[in-house]
């Protein structure tokens, strides 16, 4: 869906008669005339109108996309969320940042002052040979990408995430090494299959 700018012109329009010594001399009378408001052009001189697009654009407001929603100590589930700015920093908890480890075209949206205001480590981001380089704090998102935005997450990189991300982890600090534990299966958090986060309502922008 899109919004158009449609401009509406109305013509209106007079003739009078006036004597003069020459076309440029009429006109100008007329002119001086029309300006003092003795020429007043009301709905009986309407002569025709003219509609012309100036402008037009997307909509955004109720356009979503399916991304996989990563959640602390919880398995990822296939979330709807809208596209705007505000749609993921509520599902984040706040300012977003986006890294892009993968060679996959998909990015992890996360909440950028995560490890700052001590939110709980989620999951490790793990190198090629499986050995932890960092790992991501509170609720994230796996978001496929567009050719110029974020874009839904397709099945196939929903399931391939899925699987990577599947095990929730709990984190142990052992000195200055880190220890990554998977959290038992018993001890997960119950969630639903599917979550939708709703994009705002028009008067809640």
């Amino acid at each position: 869906m899109k919004k158009f700018d449609v401009e509406i012109t109305e013509t209106l329009q007079r003739t009078v008669s006036v004597e003069a010594a020459s076309q440029e001399e009429a006109e100008k009378i007329v002119t001086k005339a029309w300006n003092n408001e003795d020429y007043v052009l009301d709905s009986a001189d309407f002569v025709g109108v003219d509609f012309k697009t100036v402008g037009e654009q997307e909509l955004s407001e109720s356009r979503k996309m399916e991304v996989l929603l990563v959640q602390p100590g919880m398995y990822p589930q296939k979330a709807t969320i809208g596209t705007e700015l505000k749609d993921f920093q509520d599902a984040v908890g706040g300012t977003i940042a986006a890294s892009y480890p993968f060679d996959d075209p998909v990015a992890i949206v996360y909440n950028d002052e995560g490890k700052l205001t001590g939110l709980p480590l989620n999951r490790a981001l793990r190198d090629e040979d499986g050995r932890m380089y960092d790992a991501v704090a509170g609720t994230f998102l796996v978001v496929g990408l567009g050719e110029e935005d974020f874009a839904s997450l397709s099945p196939e990189l929903a399931q391939k995430y899925e699987k990577q991300f599947h095990q929730p982890e709990t984190f142990l600090k052992l000195g200055n090494r880190l220890l990554v534990i998977p959290v038992p299966d018993d001890a997960v958090k119950s969630a639903e299959n599917k979550v939708v986060i709703k994009p705002p309502a028009e008067h809640d922008r």
